[in-house]
């Protein structure tokens, strides 16, 4: 009875130690929406471990890694994510912030295009294509950008549209 009993409490033990892909990557959302952004990656790197074809923990901890300014790991996990899901218009808009934020603003264009096929209402990548566009010295396209982006929503491209489209 005493091995049956000792049995049983380490099965328990062991079960909750154990922890899924899933399970990982709802504790890495729990830490990134209270701010902890270093314990969210390390999280979503064990959702990864575990489930290396885990698309949206690819997407969360690029978005993870661009917050702590680690461009260079935020672009591979956006590249990761869209690898696995060429059809992820969130990995594109984020891809293109990383690029954006590198200069590389035709990269940047070439993946708010990608966004903008799959959702043509994404003003964010609107506004982000403007700005790369004005960033390359294309004013015409930037400020149609612009004008599409307020029209679905975006206050910031009213901003934009003011100060790069005199």
């Amino acid at each position: 009875m005493k091995h049956l009993l000792l049995l049983s409490f380490l099965m328990i033990t062991c079960s909750g130690i154990a922890q899924s892909a899933t399970g990982y990557f709802d504790k890495a959302m729990k830490k990134a929406e209270s701010g902890n952004t270093k314990g969210a990656i390390a999280d979503y790197t064990k959702a990864i471990s575990m489930n290396s074809k885990f698309v949206e923990a690819y997407q969360n901890r690029g978005v993870a890694k661009y917050k702590l300014n680690d461009l260079t790991g935020a672009l591979a996990d956006f590249t990761k994510a869209i690898e696995l899901d060429t059809m992820n218009s969130d990995a594109f808009t984020g891809r293109a912030n990383v690029n954006y934020k590198l200069m590389n603003y035709d990269a940047s264009i070439e993946d708010c295009s990608y966004c903008l096929m799959m959702n043509p209402k994404d003003y964010i990548a609107y506004n982000l294509r403007g700005l790369a566009y004005n960033k390359i010295g294309d004013k015409k396209k930037s400020c149609n950008d612009f004008t599409k982006a307020i029209e679905l929503g975006s206050k910031s491209a009213i901003k934009n549209k003011a100060t790069f489209c005199k």
